[in-house]
């Protein structure tokens, strides 16, 4: 088995990836806790925000697993890709019908999107780090 030498990832992407995370998340939350919209629509936005963060962590695993040689059932894989899908369309069609400004259709997109991709840096700089520090013996 060939063995790739990991590299931990710079100070400097983690702390980007952080913020990133930190704030497309804190964005999108403050923008609906001022919007003015009724209590179930601010729950399905941030019900699909977590589903979303979710879902793109796992796709993130799923796959660096494979990268890795690390079994990935085909129907875990399968899932984890249509739950991010299922996730960013759920939001189109939400601010589709939304009865917002356009601006912020394009806030809530936006800072949405902001997030997935950070919670997939996030994920994947913790998997780095963990594998480029040394193993102890037991």
């Amino acid at each position: 088995m060939e063995q790739k030498q990991l590299q931990q990832p710079s100070s400097a992407f983690i702390a980007a990836s952080w913020s990133a995370l930190f704030i497309g998340t804190t964005a999108f939350i403050i923008g609906l806790w001022n919007a003015n919209m009724q209590l179930n629509e601010k729950g399905y936005y941030f019900t699909v925000l977590m589903f979303g963060l979710f879902a793109a962590i796992s796709v993130q695993k799923a796959v660096r697993d494979q990268m890795e040689e690390i079994p990935v059932t085909n129907l875990y894989y399968g899932i984890a890709w249509f739950s991010t899908i299922l996730s960013i369309v759920l939001l189109t069609v939400g601010l589709w019908n939304a009865t917002l400004e356009k601006s912020e259709k394009g806030f809530y997109a936006m800072s949405f999107v902001l997030s997935l991709f950070a919670a997939i840096a996030v994920q994947k700089n913790t998997r780095d780090m963990k594998a480029a520090k040394p193993r102890e013996p037991f």
